[in-house]
């Protein structure tokens, strides 16, 4: 796991916490972008790119083969910046609680 800051002087604004994981469909491992967020005033200044790209430099020197991450459907905002920087395959996520 990791997890990396973005900061504007002093100030705390964004986010990301990633998981480095094995993976059944390849040797190299995969990168799961878990949490990413920026402050509502940093939005659109280029911290949320600045972090996946960060996230998948670490990914890359640990050896993994891909980066990817889940957002919902009706997140637009995130949506605009993710559909620049990646390429949306089409699944769905499915979750069924255990407890």
């Amino acid at each position: 796991m990791g997890g990396l800051g973005a900061w504007a002087g002093e100030v705390l604004v964004g986010i990301c916490h990633y998981v480095l994981h094995p993976s059944t469909w390849s040797a190299r491992p995969s990168c799961y972008l878990e949490d990413l967020f920026t402050t509502p005033a940093a939005r659109g200044r280029g911290v949320g790119r600045a972090l996946i790209d960060a996230t998948a430099t670490a990914a890359r020197r640990a050896g993994a083969e891909k980066l990817y991450w889940q957002t919902h459907a009706d997140n637009a905002t995130a949506r605009a910046l993710y559909d620049r920087v990646a390429c949306h395959e089409g699944f769905l996520v499915y979750e069924r609680p255990l407890h």
